[in-house]
């Protein structure tokens, strides 16, 4: 999410009295595999080590900057300036971009581990989690995925504009995915005019009969791992309201960390209106300690018709299932629990916890891994920057030697395979496509974005 970042750490400008890199020497090839927040920072870091280096930023889409693009909720507009910072990175001679390559389809981990001195894996944790209950597979199921790439309009994204006309929808999570999804399903279609939400979602949830929301946590609030400038936006919807119960929420919060106990403020706020958010046309209710335990519908895999969930305690921080049950009736549920790295890229190694097995960011000597696929989707985009240096430094202390062919050999089997690879000046001009079509639509839109690869493809090679 995506995902969950207010405060984006800008990279700055390469110090002038870095020490140059020894130009006469064979430069060292390094291909960075993911074009997100933790390849940029990747990069950047590679620069301002002094290294002499070139460096290919590789990514699947036809378009840079990751989850700032395609995972960043779309009236989070500010969060997305990071990339004004990114986007200098490309500019600099040292360093390409390679889009429209996708590892394990379009090259091999093999491949690039031959052609490159160094690769850096940044590729995120895309995968998602599943609940693992009875009735998940019914219509009207789907997780955070699949519908954050609805709504941000990455292409391949499943249409799920049916899927949320109904009076009332589940989001199970109690992260800022979970909270930017359950916001955006609130909100009127004039607030969600402003941002680059997909046109096609923006009239599907604003047509959507949805009165009520509800975003169900495992454990309870102090527990939760939402941050407070996303709780605190539940406040300021124009006709939804946020709903809290004052039962839910604990007496004493002196022993949790500031931002606890932010967010407890917060939610008192929320639930000393609750009256007043009881008259509203649409709440957002939030629930505390309960799991979802079964997906309810008519026959088997039929289209749900609400959702069974289970009564928790937090024992030593973990939800602990109390037997009892209650039932709500929604037509649509949203799973946001969490990410893997991978299901599995011939050979990139996989750890139980669903992230690219490393000893700090290393795989292996040659192959390092930073970010999410390192450490799993924790911290905001900021944190990748110290992550992503890190990294770096493992990567020169292993004292790798430059020889192999780098982007001439990546240019020259890309050719071969008749690959259609968008560079610098394509995604510019996709970018300018997309700026265009957002001129003369109402709010304050700044770009629509393409939805489809061939649309993209077209707009590069133009």
């Amino acid at each position: 999410m995506i995902l969950r970042a207010r405060r984006a750490i800008l990279p700055r400008p390469i110090p002038s009295e870095a020490a140059p890199p020894d130009m006469s020497a064979a430069p060292l090839s390094v291909a960075i595999v993911g074009a997100g927040p933790a390849g940029f920072y990747a990069a950047d870091a590679f620069l301002r080590r002094g290294t002499n280096c070139r460096i290919d930023v590789i990514d699947r889409l036809p378009t840079p900057f990751g989850l700032v693009r395609a995972g960043v909720a779309p009236d989070h507009q500010s969060t997305k300036n990071v990339t004004r910072a990114f986007d200098r990175t490309l500019q600099r001679p040292e360093v390409r971009f390679v889009g429209n390559v996708a590892l394990g389809e379009t090259v091999s981990g093999a491949e690039l581990a031959e052609l490159y001195d160094a690769v850096v894996l940044t590729f995120g944790a895309q995968t998602p989690r599943t609940l693992g209950i009875p009735g998940e597979d019914r219509e009207g199921v789907c997780d955070a995925t699949g519908f954050v790439n609805w709504y941000n309009a990455v292409p391949g994204a499943p249409d799920l504009s049916r899927r949320v006309a109904v009076e009332a929808a589940v989001v199970v999570g109690n992260g800022n995915v979970a909270l930017d999804i359950a916001r955006l399903l609130a909100k009127t279609p004039d607030e969600l005019a402003d941002g680059d939400i997909d046109p096609a979602a923006a009239a599907a949830i604003g047509a959507a009969p949805l009165r009520d929301v509800y975003v169900v946590g495992r454990r309870g609030p102090l527990e939760a791992s939402f941050t407070a400038p996303e709780l605190s936006e539940f406040g300021r919807l124009a006709e939804a309201a946020p709903v809290v119960s004052p039962a839910d929420l604990p007496e004493d919060a002196a022993a949790e960390s500031a931002g606890k106990r932010r967010n407890l403020r917060i939610l008192r706020d929320y639930a000393a209106a609750r009256a007043a958010a009881e008259a509203r046309p649409a709440r957002v209710r939030f629930l505390f300690r309960a799991s979802p335990a079964e997906v309810l519908g008519e026959g088997g895999g039929g289209r749900m018709t609400g959702a069974r969930l289970e009564r928790n305690r937090v024992a030593g921080g973990r939800a602990v299932g109390t037997g009892e049950t209650f039932a709500i009736a929604a037509g649509l549920l949203v799973s946001a629990i969490g990410y893997r790295a991978t299901d599995g890229i011939a050979g990139i190694p996989v750890d139980r916890r669903g992230t690219v097995a490393n000893a700090d960011g290393r795989v292996r000597p040659g192959l390092y891994v930073a970010g999410w696929a390192r450490r799993g989707p924790t911290g905001v985009i900021g944190t990748n920057r110290n992550d992503a240096r890190g990294v770096v430094d493992r990567v020169l202390a292993d004292g790798i030697a430059p020889g192999k062919p780098g982007r001439d050999g990546l240019d020259a089997l890309l050719r071969a395979r008749g690959a259609r690879p968008v560079d610098y000046a394509g995604w510019r001009r996709i970018d300018a496509a997309e700026t265009a079509a957002a001129r003369g639509l109402s709010g304050a839109r700044p770009r629509v974005k393409m939805t489809r690869v061939a649309d993209m493809l077209a707009a590069a090679e133009a």
